[in-house]
């Protein structure tokens, strides 16, 4: 994969890198541009939707003081007809000389809106008196009540419940409330004696229900809910659909939570949830918002924000391509003027001057600099041919003084020992030798005549070895008027009889063919061949390689032939110990012309 992406960046550098100056300003500009418009107005959107989620947030804790305060003071009724009822009517009461019925109904008529019942029970479970209905359902098993086993665990605290069904009397309509019921242990009066009771007070539920319902219908995505401590849930404004499990609901972990803020992952629905505690009881209050009704509020204004970044976005590119311009024109002129010097190679054409100071400075010294090249071209191609010449002729003069002086060595000892008919084919052979070498003072001959030069080589040597060797020659005809220069060959040979045949018999076989419109030529011997690391040593250091015959290294052939056709062309070696050597010469596929053979290669 970081491969992958490497790719395509260095594909997406190498097109940048080919656009022109006035686009790559132009391109630079627009995107340093774009990059930091696009920050600060994401900056700032972020900025303001964090502020927009931060006013939501204050509106729903608003909200949940509101609340609080109507279940608070919710709650503060039922405690304070609770007191009421304990203190000023209880604990005043002796039980053996009167009822608790009168006092007790006149406290319910006067909280009937939002009480359902008020009644007092023995330790035992057996009613004292209740209001406004006093008639128990049979069987019901009151000291197994929720309520009265909470208000009996804990002597001195108030005890609220959560929703029940108020099922303790009979009415004549059979009507049965939905109630919170707090209850708390009293002390009961009977002819001077105290005992244990337990007090309760059934509140309408439905006095919840209208606080929140009231609060619910602020709200637009959002709700409000109400639990207990443990996280049972009292109130929720969808409670139906959560009894059936329809729906699901987070009271759980919320009843976790201390009051504050907090954002949650909900069925992967991101959503805030304001938790605050409801004095006196120890429930809590839940207000739940998906965060995607902060988003929005925000629509509108990412509208405004995006056009606007556009509309500046266009009125910095049409800034852009303008400034671009004026930069970038002066430098194609010069760039033009340049790029059509180099190529029509036309020293004498104007280079454009203009521009800002710097570029118009660069156009003058860049027409000094193409002046004094005129200048020096001419002395350069003369003192260059010269040169090449020079060197041409420094390594063909290292040839002929060797072979001529092991030949006519040879050819004293043919006459000294009376073998004239061989002295005289040496001699005739080589005067050829020499013919060809010298070419009418040519350095480019027709490979014809250089492989004649060759045979007139090998007939020499055949007589001053005796034949100790064989030459096949296999060389297609389309060759033999191509162009080289002369005496590359017969280093070849004369390198195939030293060290190819020197433990004995050898064969060597000479080829030329072309190949990819080129011409190569081989010699190959069946000799010991070399290793590896005197190969790699025959075309680079002539001096460390050993010498036999005219002394001469096979780099002075690879020399000549690069110096001609270039560093493309030259010699190659393939070479293993036991299993001989071929050497390749590479040539340029030339025809040979007696243009080329007076004046040489262009």
């Amino acid at each position: 994969m970081r491969e992958r992406y490497r790719k395509l960046y260095d594909r997406i550098m190498d097109s940048y890198r080919k656009r022109s100056i006035q686009m790559l300003i132009t391109l630079s500009f627009s995107v340093l541009s774009i990059l930091g418009m696009a920050l600060m107005g994401s900056a700032l959107y972020g900025r303001f939707a964090a502020s927009v989620r931060e006013v939501a947030v204050e509106d729903s804790k608003k909200l949940m003081d509101q609340v609080c305060l109507g279940m608070e003071s919710y709650i503060r009724n039922m405690m304070r007809i609770s007191d009421t009822t304990y203190y000023a009517v209880i604990k005043k009461t002796d039980l053996a000389q009167e009822a608790l019925g009168d006092k007790m109904n006149l406290l319910y008529e006067a909280n009937k809106d939002s009480l359902i019942s008020i009644a007092c029970f023995t330790e035992s479970g057996e009613l004292i008196e209740a209001v406004p209905v006093d008639n128990m359902k049979k069987g019901t098993a009151v000291t197994e009540q929720q309520w009265f086993a909470a208000a009996n665990s804990k002597i001195e605290n108030l005890h609220f419940s959560i929703p029940h069904v108020q099922n303790l009397f009979e009415e004549s309509s059979y009507r049965y409330y939905w109630v919170i019921s707090l209850s708390r242990v009293v002390e009961l009066n009977h002819a001077g004696e105290t005992s244990r009771g337990i007090l309760l007070v059934d509140m309408n539920f439905s006095g919840i229900e209208q606080i929140f319902d009231k609060v619910n219908s602020k709200t637009s995505g959002g709700y409000v809910y109400l639990m207990d401590s443990e996280g049972e849930i009292i109130y929720h404004p969808k409670q139906k659909l959560l009894n059936t499990n329809i729906l699901n609901e987070s009271n759980r972990e919320a009843a976790s939570h201390q009051d504050g803020s907090y954002v949650e992952d909900f069925e992967g629905d991101e959503r805030v949830i304001i938790v605050k505690s409801v004095g006196y009881t120890g429930w809590k209050v839940v207000s739940v918002t998906p965060s995607s009704e902060f988003t929005m509020n925000t629509v509108q204004v990412r509208f405004f924000a995006v056009m606007l970044i556009i509309f500046f976005i266009l009125v910095m590119l049409a800034a852009n391509v303008l400034v671009s311009s004026r930069i970038a024109t002066p430098i194609q002129k010069l760039e033009k003027s340049v790029k059509e010097l180099e190529e029509e190679g036309n020293l004498a054409r104007e280079i454009y001057i203009g521009g800002s100071y710097e570029i118009e400075s660069l156009g003058h010294s860049i027409q000094s600099m193409v002046n004094q090249m005129r200048k020096l071209m001419d002395d350069i191609v003369v003192e260059q041919e010269a040169k090449r010449k020079s060197e041409l002729d420094a390594l063909q003069s290292q040839i002929n003084p060797h072979f001529l002086y092991n030949t006519l060595d040879s050819i004293v000892w043919m006459v000294e020992s009376e073998r004239y008919e061989e002295a005289i084919t040496m001699v005739t052979s080589l005067a050829n030798l020499f013919r060809i070498s010298l070419s009418k003072g040519r350095n480019i001959i027709p490979i014809r005549s250089e492989l004649e030069h060759a045979q007139n080589y090998l007939s020499i040597q055949k007589l001053r070895y005796k034949n100790r060797f064989t030459v096949e020659m296999d060389i297609q005809p389309e060759i033999l008027d191509c162009s080289t220069i002369k005496l590359i060959v017969q280093p070849l040979l004369e390198n195939a009889i030293y060290y190819g045949t020197e433990d004995g018999d050898g064969e060597i076989t000479v080829k030329g063919y072309v190949k990819d419109k080129d011409i190569y030529i081989e010699v190959s011997d069946d000799g010991l061949g070399m290793p590896p690391e005197t190969v790699e040593l025959l075309l680079t250091d002539n001096n460390r390689v050993r010498k036999k015959g005219s002394g001469i290294g096979l780099i002075n052939v690879h020399q000549r032939i690069q110096l001609y056709f270039g560093a493309a062309y030259g010699l190659t070696i393939e070479s293993e110990p036991d299993e001989g050597t071929t050497i390749r010469i590479h040539l340029p596929m030339v025809p040979y012309t007696e243009e080329i053979g007076r004046e040489g290669l262009k």
